[in-house]
């Protein structure tokens, strides 16, 4: 018994060192969001495409009072968790949610389309709850995941996530917002022009997606630019 004993305490440090720390990553808009002087109009919620939008377009969310709030590799379940920290407690009019891609793409392991379609609408409904208009978006064009090469006709899995999410925000009467029209090519890729390694825009991909967002945005925003 003393030797169970010893083993299980000495394997104690190794299994919390094991230990996903803050698996949300709620750490990383913690402080931003406690040094906000006045609540956003609106709250982009995503994964490396909506935080590459910040570094690509800064004034795009500062001239708006919009926040950014992507993670670069969430998935969906990361930032259903998060969503209460970094978007109904800032407050915002109305809650931007891109998700999905990275699901689709494994990084969590292996996931059910209908359950990813599940943690988009539990975020809607969150926000709904709240009192925030949720907009909810297609997941942008992509030919293929370069990081996980064996997850195939990724176009055709982006095409049924999009239909189910577009199919619930119409039931509901929620905002949709398409960007594929714009953004993708005849096979269902990413334009090359408006991307640098086939998933994630360019700032001339990001120029689409605004004009595309913005006027879905206009009746959240504060002032009229």
């Amino acid at each position: 018994m003393k030797k169970i004993l010893f083993t299980l305490f000495a394997a104690l440090p190794l299994l919390a060192a094991a230990q996903p720390r803050d698996w949300a990553n709620y750490g990383r808009y913690a402080e931003a969001n406690a040094l906000l002087e006045k609540a956003p109009d609106v709250v982009f919620m995503g994964n490396s495409i909506t935080d590459g939008w910040d570094d690509a377009h800064p004034e795009f969310f500062t001239d708006n009072n919009f926040a950014c709030r992507g993670i670069g590799g969430q998935v969906s379940s990361q930032m259903l968790c998060r969503f209460r920290a970094d978007v109904i407690n800032l407050r915002p009019k109305a809650v931007v949610i891109l998700a999905g891609t990275n699901d689709l793409a494994l990084n969590n392991g292996p996931i059910d389309t209908e359950h990813i379609v599940e943690n988009i609408v539990s975020m809607a409904e969150l926000a709904l709850a709240a009192g925030i208009r949720p907009i909810l978006c297609s997941v942008l064009p992509a030919g293929a995941y370069h990081w996980r090469p064996e997850v195939t006709d990724v176009p055709g899995k982006i095409r049924d996530l999009n239909d189910r999410v577009r199919k619930y925000a119409e039931e509901r009467g929620i905002g949709w917002v398409d960007y594929h029209p714009a953004l993708a090519a005849e096979d269902g890729s990413l334009r090359p022009e408006y991307t640098y390694d086939g998933v994630h825009p360019t700032r001339a991909g990001y120029d689409v997606m605004e004009k595309v967002i913005m006027p879905v945005l206009a009746p959240y925003r504060s002032e009229t630019r």
